[in-house]
């Protein structure tokens, strides 16, 4: 347990502050110091006690110094995020794994196992968000209130020790003057400067910018109210990022939301030599613009489960890059391309022994169907799909990602030469039979069918108005600290001598500036440098 300290007037203090809570002389110990003015003798709570492990966590958390390195942790593991894109910023449609260790090498594939690829929604980064959470709403209380109560009980005729320990006071000897002639005087000189003046006896309090000591303190509002918009990304329906790849001509769902979007066209535009304003030697050509034409469908059985959609067109738009298709909160921005990608194969079957043409199949690289009529005697089967064949560590037959980088099926061809059906590979522009013998059936390749693809970043923030709010909070509490000085100047008339003290929270050099206008007004010479360097044994 904490011993209190006693006073010289006989009151117990609480341990941590300089100045007594009952007459505001400062403690015998640090008597011969500048007295610390923060809270005036009032006691914070993570000072007065550390009993209980209540206590023990207050104190933990109203630190400045921990709240100071989990920040700094913070802003090392921000930093640490950017190195590599996040997981929802990946470029081309891939696993996380693949795309990681394809673009980086092994640094990526480190940065993917540590599961640095969603550190901002990971537990231990949300941690330290509520760690400086807590810890600014701990260090709020644990100085306002002491704060709150200094400044609410402030006396104006003080403590001769305390007069001489502030770091700026002085003594002038007013000679046979009339007492209340120049308190009347100083009262005027006060005024002139903006100070709000209480006297009591032959004493004179004049104080402003009161309300710069809250500055602090509403610039943590802010920061709290920031980091809550913050965490509220986490509340589900609160905030969306992700991305979706749409083939043109194609109507895909928006990842978790109750819309889809469809690409009827995208347009990559590019600038004609006429429209430099110089010769350039550039070569090659420059994009101008990237441009998806797109239509928004809301499914109206999104809450249905098991329900086919049903889509009603909601909003039709021309996305651009920075010029998103807006609708009820929900933003798709132009973010991504993939000019002539594969959509389908096109091939023409053949009788290996006689040439004649059986027909033509069409092979969806996207929705391949699994069994397609050539004629009447004729059918495909597909039997299996790797859209990004590779074989694994055991010579098996897998699929790297879902996207038809390396597209490869086995079939199964029917015709009156093959009535139990003929098995074979199809890779792309190769055929291969499964027991190696020559064909009955021959594929003959044709021309595949490209299609441009958009890549739209999907968002949804309704979190941003907090966020923004909390910004401007913050503004207002570090323009209230910054640009306004809380001042107090303590006037006493005893025994034909003027005691002067004063303090302010900055600036010093601008109080005694201002005391020595004041003193003026009631005809009394003294300088700055008198002030600061004056007798302080009062």
């Amino acid at each position: 347990m904490i011993e209190n300290v006693k006073c010289a007037c006989g009151h117990a203090n609480p341990p941590g502050p300089s100045l007594c809570e009952s007459c505001g002389a400062p403690r015998e110990d640090v008597s011969s110091q500048p007295a610390d003015m923060r809270y005036e003798g009032a006691a914070r709570r993570s000072q007065a006690s550390s009993r209980t492990i209540a206590d023990r966590i207050w104190s933990f958390f109203s630190s400045v110094r921990n709240a100071v390195i989990m920040i700094v942790l913070t802003l090392i593991a921000s930093a640490i995020g950017t190195i590599f894109p996040q997981e929802q910023y990946i470029p081309v449609p891939k696993p996380a794994d693949v795309f990681y260790e394809e673009a980086y090498g092994t640094l990526g594939l480190i940065y993917y196992r540590l599961g640095l690829h969603h550190l901002y929604s990971s537990w231990w980064f949300i941690a330290l968000l509520l760690g400086i959470g807590i810890s600014l709403i701990v260090c709020s209380l644990d100085r306002v209130v002491p704060l709150y109560r200094a400044l609410k009980a402030q006396r104006v005729k003080r403590d001769h020790t305390f007069l001489a320990a502030q770091k700026v006071s002085t003594e002038v000897d007013i000679g046979d003057r009339d007492p209340q002639e120049v308190l009347n005087a100083l009262t005027r000189g006060l005024g002139k400067r903006r100070y709000g003046v209480r006297e009591e006896d032959n004493a004179l309090l004049g104080e402003k910018g009161r309300f710069s000591r809250w500055g602090p303190y509403i610039n943590h509002i802010g920061l709290i109210l920031f980091l809550v918009g913050c965490l509220m990304r986490l509340i589900p329906g609160f905030y969306l990022d992700q991305f979706v790849w749409v083939r043109e001509g194609q109507t895909e769902p928006v990842p978790e939301t109750k819309y889809y979007v469809k690409n009827e066209r995208f347009d990559k535009v590019y600038y004609q030599d006429n429209e430099f304003p110089e010769k350039l030697d550039i070569k090659g050509k420059v994009v101008k613009e990237y441009k998806t034409t797109a239509v928004l469908y809301e499914n109206e059985n999104a809450g249905v489960t098991g329900a086919a959609p049903k889509l009603k067109e909601v909003k039709k738009a021309e996305i651009r890059v920075n010029h998103p298709l807006e609708h009820d909160g929900l933003l798709l921005y132009q973010s991504g391309e993939q000019e002539n990608d594969l959509e389908a194969l096109n091939m023409k079957l053949l009788d290996t022994a006689t040439k004649a043409p059986l027909g033509t199949v069409r092979l969806d690289l996207y929705k391949p169907q699994s069994e397609i009529r050539v004629s009447n005697n004729v059918k495909v089967q597909v039997l299996q799909y790797f859209p990004d064949f590779a074989l694994d560590e055991h010579k098996q037959p897998i699929t790297k990602t879902p996207s038809p980088n390396n597209p490869a099926f086995v079939i199964n061809t029917v015709s009156p030469k093959t009535p139990n059906g003929e098995k074979q590979w199809i890779f792309l522009g190769s055929t291969l039979t499964a027991d190696n013998k020559p064909p009955v059936v021959t594929y003959e390749f044709a021309k595949p069918d490209l299609v441009d693809v958009t890549g739209l970043m999907v968002r949804v923030d309704k979190s941003l108005p907090i966020i923004f709010f909390g910004a401007c909070v913050c503004m207002v509490g570090l323009v209230m600290g910054f640009y306004w000085q809380h001042r107090r100047i303590w006037l006493e008339v005893v025994e034909g001598r003027l005691l002067i003290a004063a303090h302010t929270n900055k600036n010093w050099f601008g109080v005694k500036s201002e005391i020595v206008k004041i003193l003026h007004t009631a005809e009394i010479t003294v300088s700055a440098a008198q002030l600061e360097k004056g007798d302080r044994k009062l």
